[in-house]
């Protein structure tokens, strides 16, 4: 009977043992499936869950723009005082709700290339107001003037063109006209052919972003969803010699199995450059384990203080001698247009930006940038993209609406936040097919060891205290 017992203890030993052994080797057979899955899955090909939330987000993408109204236009005019704005929204559309199109495979580079239609459709229920809401902004086709047309004589006519028209430094639009155009009273007077429609966003509605032409993964699964060419805007050539301005993904997705220590880099057509993100805490999105990456000050830092942001400074004095911070200057893709792009409030920005501005509160939860990225597929299920627009305005001596001025304005139009968040049926759908399996394959694998290992010593110490009786 003790030979038995002895022989039952060491079978339970071995049992434990071998399931120990099992759950140890069936951690990593467990991570090469898991990997192997998820390889195949978030390849851009027909058939696949990236592929197809790729071509059409799932997901509800709403931009809500807060205007600047300025408060005391007649004052800055006349007496170059400080610029009081009044910040008034959300007003919010929804936007990125059209499916790709034109989108072409190619093989032999492994490629796919795409359109990105443009459209936006105002949500009242997420509103302050509507779109005939007026505001009182910067004349942006005067500020414009000087900027376009250096030379004296011609900024003589102009001036005639914009007293006739009616024209000053500031103007009363709606919030339709403001985003999406209107025709300029001023420019509507030139006698040659230019433009006449004015807009911040002007043509947005019925146009397309790219060409885009991205790597699909099938051959490398590290650079799928990676943008190789972008052909949106003939003006990037003018730092695509010395510039390195399309780097990452469009942050809809990234490579997958993201690590804490990578930077995230992805382009956006909106500011006509690279931009990134770096690691910034653990998140949880409706049962979904999430990293955070947000956009660090550096992002917009001086070129002395982040040296690849040396070829955003084009000139010296607006910039004085490239030592601004927190503004990028983007004019030279806006065809000549003095635009310039930051956080909203000027967050992170030189303290001069804000001095000439009342009005202003920069704060870092609600003006900062991130994008919430499931780690292992590479997924954005979460992010806010938040911008700030803004008019470089400077003296023109032969122009009376710019003529009071003592000193350069960088005056801030309007900001904006877009975002976008996973819906819950999606979520679900997300947590089913991906983390619920995974989960689940982790559970088993540890119940594995842990019984094995428990089983394990319970019957060495029990074969043991059975060996030590007998031979007492």
């Amino acid at each position: 009977m003790g030979c038995n017992r002895n022989c039952g203890l060491i079978a339970g030993a071995v049992i434990g043992a071998v399931l120990a052994v099992f759950g140890g080797i069936l951690m990593p057979v467990g991570d090469m499936l898991i990997e192997k899955t998820i390889k195949k899955e978030v390849v851009l090909e027909d058939g696949t869950i990236a592929f197809k939330n790729w071509v059409k987000t799932g997901t509800d993408v709403y931009r809500q723009f807060w205007i600047f109204d300025v408060q005391n236009p007649d004052e800055v005019a006349l007496n170059s005082s400080k610029i009081k704005v009044k910040q008034r929204g959300p007003y919010t559309y929804r936007v990125r709700y059209l499916a790709k199109e034109n989108i072409t495979q190619d093989p032999e580079t492994h490629t796919v290339s795409f359109l990105q239609p443009n459209g936006a459709i105002f949500e009242p229920s997420l509103s302050v107001g509507t779109e005939n809401d007026t505001f009182t902004i910067l004349n942006l086709a005067v500020a414009a003037a000087p900027h376009l047309y250096p030379n004296s004589f011609v900024q003589g006519i102009l001036n005639s063109l914009i007293k006739r028209s009616k024209s000053s430094m500031f103007q009363n639009r709606t919030l339709k006209e403001l985003l999406w155009g209107y025709t300029d009273p001023f420019l509507n007077l030139v006698p040659y052919p230019v433009t006449t429609t004015v807009g911040v966003f002007y043509p947005y509605n019925n146009t397309a972003d790219g060409i885009y032409k991205v790597f699909n993964g099938k051959d490398d699964i590290s650079k799928v969803a990676i943008i190789d060419t972008y052909k949106g805007r003939k003006n990037l050539s003018y730092w695509s010699s010395y510039c390195d301005l399309i780097n990452g993904t469009d942050a809809a997705s990234f490579p997958p199995f993201v690590e804490k220590t990578r930077t995230l880099q992805f382009f956006s057509s909106d500011i006509c450059r690279s931009i990134y993100a770096v690691f910034g805490a653990e998140m949880n999105l409706k049962g979904i384990p999430v990293y955070r990456f947000v956009l660090p000050a550096l992002a917009f830092a001086s070129p002395l203080q982040n040296p690849d942001n040396h070829c955003f400074c084009t000139e010296k004095i607006i910039s004085k001698n490239c030592t601004l911070y927190g503004v990028l200057d983007i004019s030279k893709c806006k065809e000549g247009k003095p635009v310039y792009i930051s956080l909203p409030h000027f967050l992170h920005g030189s303290p001069e930006l804000a001095e000439p501005i009342e009005g202003l509160s920069p704060n870092e939860e609600e003006h900062s940038t991130y994008l919430d990225v499931e780690p292992i597929t590479g997924f954005t299920l979460r992010f806010a993209k938040r911008l700030q627009i803004n008019i470089l305005v400077k003296p023109a001596r032969r122009i009376d609406a710019l003529k009071n001025l003592k000193h350069n304005y960088i005056v801030p139009i309007l900001w904006l936040n877009e975002t976008g968040t996973i819906g819950d049926e999606k979520a679900e759908m997300f947590r089913k097919q991906v983390t619920g399996k995974i989960n689940l394959l982790g559970l088993v694998e540890m119940v594995l060891l842990s019984v094995g290992v428990v089983m394990f010593i319970a019957f060495m110490i029990s074969y043991c205290a059975c060996r030590s009786k007998r031979v007492n």
